[in-house]
């Protein structure tokens, strides 16, 4: 069930959803580089900036694309509020992807809850 309910999220969030949010100016994005082509990657997705820290949760762990992305070179950047920062990526599987869900705004993590099957937390090490 959760292989299900993981290709049907992937489809949608790839085909209706990202398409839409990246284009909406004050939506978070993440860039990573892809790590076959080398070209620019950007995800929409939901965090909260703490101090020169960026804190998400992926909803498929090491399966997501743009962690595949982030393991090959950890350099990205982070659209916060309409502005560029440039940042490292850090998986961090030693912490409690839930506790840290709470954390964050609801709106996106209920969406993570929800349709995830393999959380993992992710901080990015902001530098500007």
């Amino acid at each position: 069930m959760a292989d299900v309910r993981n290709r049907v999220t992937t489809v949608f969030q790839k085909r209706v959803a990202n398409p839409l949010m990246r284009l909406m100016p004050f939506q978070t994005l993440l860039e990573t580089t892809g790590r076959k082509t080398g070209r620019p990657r950007r995800t929409p997705l939901g965090g909260k900036r703490v101090g020169n820290e960026f804190w998400f949760v992926s909803e498929f762990g090491e399966k997501s694309q743009y962690v595949r992305n982030i393991k090959a070179d950890p350099a990205v950047r982070v659209r916060l509020n309409g502005r560029w920062h440039n940042g490292t990526a850090h998986l961090m599987p030693g912490d409690d992807p839930q506790a840290r869900l709470r954390s964050l705004p609801q709106f996106n993590s209920f969406g993570v809850r929800t349709f995830g099957t393999n959380l993992l937390s992710i901080r990015v090490d902001l530098t500007d």
